[in-house]
C-alpha cells in the first residue's frame, strides 16, 4: 500500500518544479514511510510514496518500463490479487519481468491493454500511468473505491493523489470550501464525485479518468447490474462460501507480517477462520495467524445498549480466537486517552475531513498504531453487511417505507452536526434531489415483487454509498499509521453474486446476512454466529462524556465554529448530565469539536 501524487500540465515543463512534486509527495510519508521516489518529464510529474508488501527489494516506485527513454510512468497504490496469472499471461504475450511486485505487472498490463486495463486487475488499486509516447494521462479506481484516488483542474492539465493533502502542496490548488461542499460533508449521503473541498473531485469506484491535450474524459467500467439468479438455497450458500473463501485466500499473500482483525462478529470471524485454515494449508498444522480486537477499560462495567451496539464485543472475539486457533490479543484504550487533543489532531489531519465519528475514529488510530508495532498488514470484515443485508435498515419497516437514505432514518439527524441556519444550504432540498438521483442509477431485473425492487435498492445505496465512508475511514486511519487493511468482502465477484441473489434467499432463516451465517457453519462457535448484528465498540464510560462536552465548549468559543454551527441545539447535548447522554446527541459533540480541529489544521478558506 502506498501514496501515489503527480500533476499533469501541457503549459509548462513539469522538470523546472522538482520543489514541487516534491513537496506533494512529502504529504503522503504516513501512507508510505519505507521509500519515496519522484520523477519528472516534459510534461508530467509523478510521485510516490510505499509502504513495501510485495517484493520490498523490487518494487520500487515511480516504475517505469525501462531506464532510459521511458515509454510509460506508473505511480500505484494497493494489491492486485491475481498479479501471478497475470504475469504467466503477459509473459505469454511477450513480456519480460525484472522483479516479482504486482507494481510491475501492472505496468506491463498498461503497455499490453491500455486504458482497458482495469478490466483485467483483481483487487484494490489506485493508480496513474503517464504514456510519454502518446502524451497522456489514466487514472484509474478499483471496483468498489478502496483505494482513494482525487484530483484537481491547474493550468494546462490537473493534479492528482491518493489525500486532498498531497493537492494542496501544489500551488494553484487551495483548500476551499464554499456551500456546496458544506453540503456533501453534513448531508451525510456520500455522494461520489464531490468532495469537501471546491475543486475537488474523486474519480469515481470503478472508474477511468484520461487526459490529453483533447482533454479529460471519464468513463466507468464497472457498476452493480442486475441479473436472474437461478441458484437454489443449498448451492447459493455453497457458493458464497467458494466466493468468500477464494477472496480471502488471494489476500493471504505478503512478504511482511499479516494478522487480522477479529471482533468477535460473524463477519470477522468468518473471515479469520478460512484465513487460518489457509495459513496452516500452506505452513503446517501449527501455523497461527495474529488476531486483534479493541476494548475499553471498563468496558464491561460501563457497557449501556444503544441503536447501534446490543453487546460487548470482548467475550465473543476472545472466543472466536480461542475456537478458531489465533494468537489472539486485545488492545484496551483508556477511555480518557481518547480526549488526547494530540490523537484527535493526527485523525483530523488524517481524513482531510470535518466528517468523522469522534472517539470511534480515535480508537481505530489508536488500534492500529498498536497493532502496527507487529504487523505490516491486516484483513478486516468491513462490507460483510453491505454484501449480505446485516444493517438494521434491511429490517426495519419505517426505513424500508421511508423516502430518503435509509441510514438517516436508523442514527437520525441528530448525528448530523446542526449547520447555522443563516448559511440557508437548504440541505433537506439537497437530500431529497440527491436521493432521486442514487434510485435513479439502481438497476432491476424483470419481474421483481415489490420487497425485492425495495431490497436491491436498499442495497445498491448501501454499496454505493454507505460503504464509501466507511472505506474512507479505514483507509485513512489505517494508512496514517503505515498499515495497509484489505478487505476481502469488497471482491467484486462476491459483491456481484450476492447483489444478484434474491432477499428471500438472503433472508431465509428470518434474520440478517441468513447466507454468510449458513455459509459460515463450523467456522466459528454457535454463539457468534447467532449472535445479532453489533458496530464497531464505542466507550460508554461517564467520564469520556464529561471530557467531551467541555471539549465541545471550547471549541464553540471559536468564532469560526460559531459562524458553522447552530448553537441552540448543540446546547441540549452539553447540558445532558454525561452519564445521560445517548449516542447521536454525543456524537453532534464530536462533530463539533472535529469541526474546530478541523479549521485550525487545514485553515480553509470558506466561501460562504
Amino acid at each position: 500500500m502506498c501514496g501515489i501524487t503527480g500533476w499533469v500540465s501541457f503549459h509548462q515543463d513539469a522538470r523546472s518544479h522538482a520543489p514541487v512534486i516534491e513537496a506533494m509527495t512529502a504529504t503522503l510519508t504516513p501512507r508510505g514511510p519505507d521509500a519515496g521516489g519522484v520523477w519528472l518529464g516534459e510534461h508530467a510529474a509523478i510521485g510516490h510514496r510505499r509502504l513495501a508488501v510485495i517484493d520490498p527489494a523490487g518494487g520500487v516506485q515511480p516504475m517505469t518500463d525501462r531506464p532510459d527513454e521511458p515509454a510509460v510512468v506508473l505511480s500505484y497504490s494497493g494489491e492486485v490479487y491475481n498479479h501471478h496469472e497475470l504475469r504467466a499471461e503477459l509473459r505469454r504475450l511477450g513480456h519480460d519481468f525484472r522483479t516479482r511486485s504486482d507494481t510491475e505487472v501492472v505496468l506491463r498490463a498498461c503497455l499490453q491493454w491500455g486504458e482497458d486495463v482495469a478490466e483485467h486487475l483483481d483487487g484494490m488499486f489506485a493508480f496513474a500511468v503517464w504514456d510519454e509516447r502518446a502524451r497522456r494521462l489514466l487514472l484509474v479506481r478499483d471496483r468498489l473505491g478502496v483505494k482513494p484516488l482525487y484530483w484537481a483542474a491547474v493550468d494546462g492539465g490537473l493534479a492528482f493523489a491518493s489525500e486532498p493533502k498531497a493537492l494542496f502542496a501544489h500551488p494553484e490548488i487551495r483548500p476551499r470550501v464554499d456551500a456546496d461542499g458544506l453540503r456533501e460533508a453534513y448531508s451525510l449521503l456520500f455522494n461520489t464525485g464531490p468532495t469537501v473541498w471546491s475543486g475537488v473531485r474523486e474519480v469515481e469506484p470503478g472508474g477511468v479518468l484520461a487526459l490529453d491535450r483533447a482533454g479529460i474524459r471519464e468513463r466507468r467500467y464497472w457498476q452493480l447490474e442486475a441479473r436472474p439468479h437461478g441458484d437454489d438455497r443449498d448451492t447459493t450458500v455453497e457458493r458464497v462460501r467458494d466466493l468468500v473463501s477464494t477472496a480471502a485466500r488471494s489476500q493471504l499473500e505478503a512478504d511482511v507480517p499479516l494478522c487480522s482483525l477479529l471482533s468477535g462478529g460473524i463477519d470477522s470471524t468468518v473471515l479469520t477462520a478460512l484465513l487460518a485454515g489457509e495459513l496452516r494449508r500452506r505452513e503446517g498444522p501449527d501455523a497461527r495467524i495474529r488476531s486483534y480486537a479493541v476494548d475499553y477499560s471498563d468496558q464491561a462495567e460501563q457497557f449501556t445498549g444503544d441503536v447501534l451496539r446490543t453487546g460487548h464485543d470482548t467475550p465473543f472475539a476472545t472466543e472466536a480466537g480461542a475456537y478458531i486457533g489465533t494468537d489472539h490479543s486485545t488492545v484496551v484504550l483508556d477511555p480518557r486517552s481518547l480526549l488526547d487533543l494530540d490523537h484527535r489532531r493526527a485523525v483530523v489531519a488524517a481524513r482531510d475531513s470535518p466528517i468523522g465519528v469522534g472517539d470511534m475514529d480515535t480508537s481505530l488510530y489508536l488500534l492500529f498504531g498498536r497493532i502496527r508495532e507487529h504487523s505490516t498488514v491486516a484483513l478486516s470484515g468491513e462490507a460483510a453487511d453491505e454484501v449480505f443485508g446485516g444493517y438494521p435498515w434491511f429490517h426495519n419497516p419505517k426505513a424500508l417505507a421511508a423516502s430518503t437514505f435509509p441510514w438517516l432514518l436508523v442514527t437520525g439527524d441528530e448525528a448530523a452536526m446542526p449547520l447555522n441556519p443563516e448559511l440557508d444550504l437548504r440541505i433537506a432540498e439537497f437530500r431529497d434531489d440527491t436521493y432521486a438521483d442514487a434510485l435513479a442509477a439502481v438497476p432491476h431485473a424483470d419481474g421483481e415483487t415489490a420487497t425485492e425492487h425495495r431490497q436491491r435498492e436498499m442495497q445498491h445505496l448501501s454499496l454505493t454509498r454507505w460503504l464509501r465512508q466507511l472505506l474512507h475511514r479505514k483507509d485513512r486511519l489505517s494508512m496514517a499509521r503505515g498499515l495497509e487493511v484489505r478487505v476481502p468482502y469488497c471482491d467484486h465477484r462476491l459483491v456481484e453474486y450476492a447483489f444478484d441473489t434474491t432477499w428471500a434467499l438472503k433472508s431465509f432463516d428470518g434474520r440478517e446476512k441468513s447466507l454468510l451465517r449458513a455459509s459460515g457453519t463450523g467456522l466459528a462457535p454457535d454463539s457468534v454466529l447467532h449472535r445479532p448484528k453489533n458496530h464497531y465498540p464505542a466507550t460508554h464510560h461517564p467520564d469520556y462524556n464529561r471530557g467531551l462536552q467541555d471539549l465541545a465548549r471550547d471549541a464553540l468559543s471559536d468564532p469560526r465554529v460559531r459562524a458553522l454551527a447552530d448553537e441552540s441545539v448543540i446546547k441540549p447535548s452539553l447540558d445532558t448530565a454525561p452519564d445521560r447522554l445517548q449516542w447521536g446527541h454525543r456524537l453532534r459533540l464530536e462533530r463539533v469539536v472535529d469541526l474546530a480541529l478541523w479549521l485550525d489544521h487545514h485553515r480553509p478558506e470558506l466561501a460562504l
